[in-house]
C-alpha cells in the first residue's frame, strides 16, 4: 500500500512515521530520496513512480513517501490507490517547533518560508487530515495503521 503523508514542514510527518514503523514494516522515502536510485533525475523519477505505483496496488508492500513541496504531491496526483494523508498544525505550532530545530533561533527568512509553506498547503484536501496538535488526531491515524 503507498500512503502519502503530506502538508508543511514540522506539521508532524516524520514524527508520525517513526510511530507507524512501530506497528508495520514501511519503507520510507522523503523528498527527493528517490534520486538515489539512478544516476539521472529522470531516469531515477521513473523508475521511483513505477515502484509507488506498484506498492499502490499491493497490500503487502507499504511504502509511505513524505512530502512537503507541494509540487512533489503533483507529481504522483495521478496513481490510483494512493492514500493521500494531509498533515497540519497551527502556524504558531508550526514555527515553535521549527525554531526548536534551530536552536531556538527562527530566522526572519525561514519565518516567511514557513508562513508561505503553509498558505501554499491551504485547500489541500487528503482522504484524512491529521492536525498533529490534537491528541486525538494522532491516535486516529495510529489506530488506522493497527488494522493492516
Amino acid at each position: 500500500m503507498l500512503y502519502i503523508f503530506m502538508g508543511p514542514s514540522c506539521t508532524g510527518k516524520s514524527t508520525a512515521v517513526k510511530k507507524i514503523k512501530d506497528i508495520v514494516d514501511a519503507e520510507v522515502f522523503a523528498g527527493k530520496d528517490y534520486l538515489r536510485m539512478a544516476k539521472g533525475e529522470h531516469d531515477a523519477w521513473q523508475m521511483f513512480f513505477d515502484k509507488l505505483r506498484a506498492a499502490a496496488s499491493d497490500t503487502n508492500d507499504h511504502i509511505v513517501y513524505l512530502i512537503t513541496d507541494k509540487a512533489e504531491l503533483e507529481r504522483v496526483a495521478d496513481i490510483e490507490k494512493a492514500h493521500k494523508i494531509r498533515f497540519t498544525a497551527p502556524l504558531e505550532t508550526i514555527k515553535e517547533r521549527f525554531s526548536q530545530r534551530m536552536n531556538g533561533r527562527m530566522p526572519g527568512p525561514v519565518e516567511k518560508m514557513l508562513e508561505k509553506q503553509s498558505a501554499d498547503w491551504e485547500g489541500i484536501e487528503g482522504e484524512l487530515t491529521v492536525d498533529t496538535s490534537r491528541d486525538e488526531d494522532l491516535k486516529r491515524l495510529i489506530e488506522l495503521f493497527e488494522t493492516l
